[in-house]
């Protein structure tokens, strides 16, 4: 299975970028696993957040294809269980496109890239910084393929 995860911006903290290599790292294990990291937008300060937004799902749209399963990670998607979402993975890993995950910035997704989404996926109804984001993400992508293949790192 490919996955590809899209982070827009970098994340700043060490322990953070910590947890998500351990979890890259693993997840090599299970699929075909590769980050693709999204620039800041320069000078960010004068634009407005909509203008922002257009410019991040312009650099985003440009590293997916036609033939992708396109994820994105929103406050307003579907709540899975760990164990849904690994059955949600299992049935996505016997179709032969790849699966890309998209967290947004700071302000969330414009309307092309809504537009351009096949599923929308939520990690909690709190909020959570797109940076911390990443991290429960690849977390619960490493806990969906150790249940798939009955590890223990799983506990029901």
């Amino acid at each position: 299975m490919k996955i590809k995860l899209i982070v827009v911006g970098k994340t700043a903290f060490a322990y953070l970028k910590e947890g998500e290599l351990i979890y890259e790292k693993r997840l090599n294990h299970y699929c075909n696993y590769e980050r693709i990291e999204i620039s800041d937008i320069k000078n960010a300060k004068n634009l407005s957040k909509e203008e922002i937004k257009r410019k991040e799902a312009e650099n985003v749209l440009s590293r997916i294809t036609a033939n992708d399963f396109v994820v994105l990670l929103d406050d307003k998607g579907l709540q899975y269980s760990s164990e849904e979402f690994a059955i949600w993975l299992e049935k996505k890993s016997l179709q032969p496109q790849t699966v890309v995950f998209i967290v947004g910035g700071a302000y969330g997704f414009d309307d092309r890239l809504y537009d351009r989404m096949n599923f929308r996926f939520s990690l909690s109804k709190m909020t959570f910084s797109h940076q911390m984001v990443r991290l429960i993400f690849l977390e619960q992508l490493y806990r969906g393929f150790s249940i798939i293949k009955g590890e223990p790192y799983h506990h029901s």
